[in-house]
């Protein structure tokens, strides 16, 4: 099979932007844990309090290297992540959206359980896993539309 490196190459730049963005979290997350910096929201914002801080920042770190190396065959043109599939997008495309979806019922149902946190305080987290909702509706995207040519 033949890629059009062009196709995902498209996408690369824009992948990149929302790993970075989820990067940038877990640096400040780190920053407040670990060197109590006063400049940045308070722990309590940055975390659901569903796992341990140990956990959630070897998940996060397994998830960034993840976006990394999707973003980085995406660049290249070349790799697993890059092959057109149209069944993978469809299916990414599904999950990228109940995951969005899931994000708002979230954000609605939080500022109607904790009014005193509107429009953005506590929201930190429901941000960022937007990001990654988004960055999986990008690889959606580019799945439908290179895979509306070869076969699955």
């Amino acid at each position: 099979m033949i890629l059009d490196s062009r196709a995902s190459r498209t996408y690369a730049p824009w992948l990149w932007v929302l790993a970075i963005l989820f990067f940038g979290r877990v640096i400040a997350q780190v920053l407040v844990v670990f060197l109590n910096v006063t400049f940045l929201p308070p722990m309590q914002q940055w975390q659901s309090g569903l796992l341990p801080y140990p956990l959630l920042l070897a998940s996060q770190s397994l998830i960034l290297t993840l976006l990394c190396k999707i973003a980085a065959d995406f660049t290249r043109g070349e790799g697993f992540f890059v092959h057109p599939s149209r069944r993978a997008g469809k299916y990414l495309n599904v999950l990228g959206l109940i995951y969005l979806a899931g994000m708002g019922v979230r954000y609605v149902y939080t500022m109607s359980v904790h009014p005193e946190r509107r429009w953005i305080l506590g929201t930190i987290p429901i941000v960022f896993h937007c990001v990654l909702a988004t960055f999986i509706l990008f690889v959606a995207a580019y799945h439908r539309r290179s895979g509306e040519e070869q076969p699955n």
